[in-house]
């Protein structure tokens, strides 16, 4: 990885730059490093639960998404795409 991302002791991340680093930097950081390594990451959800708001504001009503079963997730490099490696 260019830019490692260090935990600090209150669970913060920092960019190595003096930067907070937040978990969307985490995930990008993350894809960028498994981005042509045939890399995948599964999660297995069970009975999960998620609530979506269908609109703006704290009254809004909620759809219920149930997610029960597997997520996987691969990166792919576009330069090798379909080469298997």
């Amino acid at each position: 990885m260019t830019d490692q991302l260090t935990p600090t002791t209150t669970g913060a991340m920092h960019d190595g730059h003096g930067h907070d680093a937040t978990w969307t930097d985490l995930a990008k950081e993350m894809w960028s490093y498994l981005t042509g390594q045939g890399a995948a990451i599964n999660y297995s959800f069970v009975d999960m639960a998620v609530e979506v708001p269908r609109d703006t504001g704290p009254e809004a009503p909620r759809a219920t998404w149930k997610l029960n079963g597997t997520l996987r997730i691969t990166t792919e490099d576009q330069q090798h795409a379909g080469s298997g490696t």
